[in-house]
This record gives structure tokens, C-alpha cells and sequence, in this order.
């Protein structure tokens, strides 16, 4: 295994960011030093790894606990639905889903599968209107894309952002008017069009009278999910209400891919056989040569420059290129095709990639819950969901907040 880190490397290993690593290397707590080979900046994994031990640990007494139970029912409208990663997560913290709306007819036919009680709006969101939920849905929620708007002057409204899914979330949270809404996305989002798309949504939602929480990512690694993954989280609450919300609190213990897929904590059985996509015999070769934890810089410099082209000599870490993941640490994000150059997520042990309910598990997706649609739709509709495990999290955090409006609208 590569004995340094590249700044990109460090940052995927430790959860930290770049900025957070070139200041402490500033500081002296975490120093850079030139790679022999290349003279780049690179850290010693060894320094890395025995300065965040404690992040490594695996014996780690947990203190924080964010479950909540409802005092009583509370029921979610949920749009861009998808193969229902946040609904079966919301389910989990106590809220009742009344109706879900998505478009793609395979993450349908798996919502309706899983839960035939559920109300499924199969189409395009434009064409719904979700007035007969008004003043009866208590929380509206939707992983909308992120668009960029067409600005109009110097502020943002509603019908500036026409044509974009986000207009749709806000025309749904408008005809709703829920005590609270919840949108998800991308971390890019926070940068995306310099920010201004961020606000804009902000604003647009200011308009139909809703103050937005201060955002914040959360990593799913820090709420019992095995996999780097991080997730926007924008909160709209009622102008009307003064109360605050409150994030779900991060769990000391960092699950792993060993966690994932074989007995332990978060599952109580090792994962179930299921089919999943192969490489190509050539891809085979290349991936039998690179270790646990290990990446194409792992490889042999002239197998190193055959298989990366181009992209060999250009900048930056591309860690997710021919990455083999250890049984002893968190996926990488997956993505919605386990197999394409990029996004190889390669089993630990063998030459192959995580299979559909290997995928699911690294998920949080109960070994239960099944997928329609061919293998490739499949593997989309997982890729694309929000974890399971980050959705129940979430979902404390507004029943908590939907328990504190009840005892507010008692004492009236």
C-alpha cells in the first residue's frame, strides 16, 4: 500500500477538508513533506493514521443518542421520492408517509412492492396538484436536482425559477403550507453558480413564508452509515412558528464496510448472495494487481500510465480510479453505476464490484426491501438514495421539532 497521501487522499481518509489540512500543515499539527517520486506535497499515511487513531477505533462507548419518539401521529408528503432510501428512514424515526411522488417508473414499482400501502404518484411532478394536503401534512420533504436559476433584478422569486425542480418543491411547499419542509441535495450545491443558486432557493422560500435554518452537509459516516457519503440538508419552518430545529447530533463511532456486509451492529446476519455487474477481463487484470485500500498509484508505473491515459499526468488525486475498499473503513460514496472507469468500488477480497444487495446494505437499506427493474436500474436506484440510516437521524430531528409545535399549540 502507498506509503503517502495526497492532500485529496488525506482529506477522503480523515473526513476533513482540504482547507482544515493546508492550515494545519500551516500550524505545524499536520506537516506535508515532497514525495520523492513525483515532488508533490503528500502526507505520510502513518503520521495521518496515527494522529486520527482514535477516529480508527473500533471499541468506542457511544454517548449520543438523537431517537425521539413521536407523541403523536405525524404524517410526510415526499416528492423526487426515488427507490425510498429517505421514506423507509423517516419510517424508522416514527413519521407516516401519505404520499410519494417520483417519476421513474422502476423506483415506482419498488416503493409499491415494499410498501402496497403507500400512496405512489407515478409522473412528473408538474403535472400534481397536491392541494387536498393542505393544513394535513405536517412535514413536506424531496431531494429536488440542483438547477440553476434564470435571475430576474436583484432578488429571486418563485416565478423566476419556472422550469426547475426546485420551483416545483417550492409550488407543493406553497399549496401544503406544512408546520416544516425538508429539501436534500448534493454538498456542490454550496458552491454551485457561486452560491447564488443556494440563495436563490432561500430567498424563494422566504417569499412563501418559510425561514430557512442555516444549512448544513451532513456525513453519513456520522450518523451508523458505513459510507462517505454527504448530504445538503436545506430546513424551511412556517413563519408563523418560533422554534427552533435542531440538526441530528454526529454518533462517535465510525462504521465500516465489515459492518456492512457481515454480522455485527447494524445488520444481524452477513449479507445476502444476490447478482450483481462484472468487469471486463481486462479491467480484472488491472484490479487483481491493486491491494485493500488501494488505487491505481498502487500499481505498476507502466500498468499505472496504460490504464489512466491522458489523466496520468494530470493534477490532482482521482482516488476513485481502480480502488480496491478495505474491509476496515467506510465505503467510498457509491455511485449509480459500480462498474465505469471513476467509480470503481472494487469488493475487498474479489475482483469484482459490490453486488445489488451489497450495495444496498452499504445503504442501510434492510435486507427486505427489494428492487424492481433490471440490474443497472437497480444499482440507480441505490446509488441515487439517500441513506436509510441518515434519513432515520433526520427524521428525529423533526419529530422532535413536531413534538415541540404540539406542546406549543396545547398551551394556546
Amino acid at each position: 500500500m502507498n506509503e503517502y497521501l495526497t492532500l485529496s487522499e488525506a482529506s477522503e481518509l480523515i473526513g476533513k477538508s482540504k482547507e482544515t489540512l493546508r492550515r494545519w500543515d500551516r500550524e505545524g499539527k499536520l506537516s506535508a513533506v515532497r514525495e520523492p517520486m513525483s515532488n508533490y506535497r503528500v502526507y505520510k499515511r502513518e503520521e495521518v493514521e496515527t494522529l486520527f487513531a482514535d477516529f480508527f477505533k473500533r471499541d468506542i462507548k457511544e454517548t449520543v443518542s438523537n431517537q425521539v419518539n413521536p407523541e403523536k401521529s405525524y404524517t410526510v408528503l415526499e416528492l423526487f421520492a426515488g427507490a425510498g432510501g429517505l421514506a423507509v428512514g423517516l419510517e424508522k424515526a416514527g413519521l407516516k408517509c401519505v404520499a410519494l411522488n417520483e417519476i421513474d417508473k422502476w423506483a415506482c414499482q419498488t416503493l409499491r412492492k415494499n410498501r402496497p400501502q403507500w400512496k405512489v404518484l407515478e409522473g412528473d411532478i408538474k403535472s400534481f396538484d397536491f392541494s387536498e394536503y393542505r393544513s394535513k401534512v405536517d412535514v413536506v420533504t424531496g431531494g429536488f436536482p440542483c438547477q440553476a436559476f434564470s435571475y430576474a433584478g436583484k432578488k429571486l422569486g418563485l416565478a423566476d425559477a419556472r422550469g426547475t425542480l426546485f420551483y416545483e418543491f417550492a409550488r407543493v411547499v406553497k399549496e401544503v403550507t406544512p408546520p416544516i419542509c425538508i429539501g436534500e441535495n448534493v454538498r456542490g450545491l454550496l458552491s454551485h453558480e457561486n452560491g447564488k443558486t443556494l440563495q436563490g432557493m432561500i430567498s424563494i422560500l422566504n417569499e412563501i413564508g418559510y425561514n430557512v435554518v442555516p444549512v448544513q452537509v451532513l456525513k453519513a459516516i456520522n450518523y451508523k452509515v458505513p459510507q462517505k457519503r454527504e448530504r445538503l440538508i436545506l430546513v424551511g419552518i412556517r413563519k408563523d412558528i418560533d422554534l427552533h430545529f435542531e440538526y441530528p447530533k454526529p454518533y462517535k463511532k465510525i462504521y465500516n464496510l465489515k459492518d456492512a456486509l457481515k454480522k455485527g451492529e447494524l445488520f444481524d446476519r452477513s449479507v445476502p448472495k444476490s447478482l450483481g455487474a462484472k468487469y471486463p477481463q481486462s479491467k480484472i487484470e488491472v484490479l487483481d494487481l491493486v491491494p485493500q485500500k488501494g488505487y491505481w498509484r498502487d500499481l505498476p508505473l507502466k500498468i499505472q500510465k496504460k490504464f489512466m491515459g491522458g489523466s496520468f499526468y494530470l493534477g490532482g488525486g482521482k482516488t476513485g480510479i481502480a480502488r480496491r475498499i478495505g474491509w476496515d473503513e467506510p465505503c467510498l460514496t457509491l455511485t449509480c453505476s459500480p462498474a465505469q472507469k471513476q467509480t470503481e468500488r472494487c469488493h475487498p477480497d474479489e475482483t469484482r464490484p459490490f453486488t445489488v444487495r451489497e450495495y444496498a446494505r452499504i445503504q442501510t437499506f434492510p435486507d427486505d426491501w427489494q428492487f424492481e427493474g433490471s440490474i443497472a436500474q437497480q444499482y440507480k436506484q441505490i446509488g441515487n438514495a439517500v441513506p436509510v440510516n441518515l434519513g432515520r437521524e433526520v427524521g428525529y430531528s423533526i419529530v422532535k421539532f413536531l413534538n415541540d409545535y404540539n406542546a406549543k399549540l396545547k398551551m394556546k
